[in-house]
């Protein structure tokens, strides 16, 4: 043999004797393609990382002109009330998430990641839309709530990252979820805030008369919804995971396609050693504990997101930042790059340092000590007040994704390979849980809160953040044992 074939040899080795394909069948066209091509697929990362981005960005696209959109519908009859009903509309998202998640995932393993993905993506296209054409409160959050349940990609996406590339690369797969969120955290909120209310900022381009006069919130909406577009047609071209035949037997062995990745030894000996300890993810304390932690993190950073953009937004007499959409999606914008920069080249050194358990705990206590100072920021005057904000949004956003990467790599240090993908879901499911009720319970306190600015004990804001201190607090307390087991 010639030293360029060993080489070529080694660089791609040959498939075991036992791997069967099926013609015809999709997961096993996938699995040759792996199996020919060890490179990392870096198309196929694109298209996901793409199709997570536009799972993201109508989340993200609310926050800087929801304040706004709820005065600009007459719902509220006092300027106190807005924050009300603004939570209830940011909680319908979630809670028609956290209702239908599960069963997303089924059908997905049922018919295929490719048709959930694609009827996904088309309801986010519909709904989106809609959404930014609401002209009553009831069709606001009935097109968000549909919006929330129909959309059902987020849990098949994660094990479609898994099961398009080999095992070696898994990690990049999974990686590229939280970089696609970080990074809809930036474009989400710029379109928010820089293209609502289009005929106040851009007279010339976008007179009052026009459409877009008319429904002020449908420009950032729309773009939104042209960008779902492009994606879902792109989808033609997305390869299909599951495999479409059923097990084959021939006398005592077992010939399974590769439905999943070719298992090592060493990992046929760790499932074979963690067999008896997985009947059940419920009975799993160190993964249980983990996702608790995860919840309860998701329902304080949901909460804070929806306060603050309440906040920032409200009038100084009520003790907000009279702030402008424009504003809050400028502060979220740099949030967002900075979590993009800070994932990638700071939170790795500090787990090395700290540990993961440690490194929570170092968070959780220095956002506690940033939350203090929060409601004393209405007393600055700009350009000052805008500085200190967009400091302080960074550092706390930081912080709260400092402990939900720890968490979320507790998940899956708890369970074995062949389970990561259910206890994900399993996850997923029950944070969207916590943060449909984060929004409502948010908008419900900051109303009552704006209601009692002069009282003498904790007045207005200052009860607000009190609050988010306190939810902290149990973060803290849940970091120790017994409450968090570690694998």
């Amino acid at each position: 043999m010639a030293a360029g074939d060993e080489v070529a040899a080694a660089a791609a080795p040959p498939l075991p004797e036992t791997a069967y394909y099926h013609e015809g069948c999709p997961g096993c066209a996938v699995d040759r393609s792996k199996a020919l091509n060890p490179g990392v697929p870096y198309l196929r990362f694109f298209h996901i990382w793409i199709i997570i981005l536009v799972s993201c960005l109508p989340i993200s696209l609310l926050f800087p002109f929801l304040y706004f959109m709820i005065r600009d519908l007459h719902i509220a009859k006092r300027v106190e009330d807005i924050g009300f009903y603004a939570g209830f509309v940011g909680a319908s998202y979630m809670l028609g998430r956290a209702l239908t998640s599960a069963a997303w995932g089924m059908v997905a393993d049922y018919i295929g990641r490719k048709p959930v993905i694609i009827f996904g993506i088309f309801s986010a296209f519909v709904f989106n839309t809609l959404f930014g054409l609401s002209t009553q409160y009831w069709m606001a959050i009935t097109t968000r709530f549909l919006l929330g349940s129909l959309n059902g990609l987020l849990g098949p996406i994660r094990a479609y990252a898994i099961e398009v590339c080999r095992p070696e690369h898994q990690a990049i797969g999974l990686s590229l979820v939280s970089t696609s969120w970080a990074i809809g955290l930036i474009v989400g909120p710029a379109i928010g805030g820089y293209l609502a209310q289009p005929s106040e900022k851009y007279p010339n381009l976008f007179p009052t008369n026009s459409l877009f006069g008319r429904f002020p919130y449908f420009l950032p909406c729309l773009c939104m919804s042209v960008f779902c577009l492009a994606i879902l047609i792109s989808c033609i071209w997305l390869p299909e995971t599951l495999h479409k035949h059923a097990t084959e037997r021939n006398g005592d062995c077992e010939n399974e396609s590769l439905s999943t990745h070719l298992l090592d030894s060493e990992e046929l000996a760790e499932q074979h050693i963690s067999a008896a300890k997985n009947k059940s993810l419920f009975k799993n304390w160190p993964l249980m504990s983990s996702i608790i932690l995860f919840c309860i993190v998701s329902f304080d950073d949901m909460a804070y997101t929806e306060i603050f953009s309440l906040w920032s937004e409200s009038d100084r007499e009520y003790g907000g930042l009279n702030f402008s959409s424009e504003d809050v999606g400028q502060v979220l914008g740099i949030t967002g790059a900075s979590i993009l920069l800070y994932q990638t080249f700071i939170y790795p050194h500090i787990v090395k340092v700290l540990g993961i358990i440690n490194t929570s705990r170092v968070a959780i206590i220095l956002s506690m000590a940033l939350l203090f100072g929060y409601a004393s920021m209405t007393y600055l005057s700009r350009p000052w007040l805008s500085i200190v904000v967009n400091i302080a949004s960074v550092l706390k956003n930081n912080f709260v994704v400092t402990i939900v990467t720890c968490s979320f790599i507790l998940q899956n240090n708890s369970v074995p390979q062949h389970q990561r993908a259910t206890a994900n879901g399993l996850a997923t499911t029950l944070m969207s849980f916590f943060k449909a009720f984060a929004p409502a319970g948010a908008g419900i306190v900051f109303s009552w809160a704006q209601k009692r600015q002069h009282a003498f004990f904790f007045p207005g804001d200052q009860m607000v953040f009190s609050l988010l201190i306190i939810i902290e607090h149990l973060e803290l307390i849940w970091t120790f044992r017994p409450f968090l087991a570690m694998p």
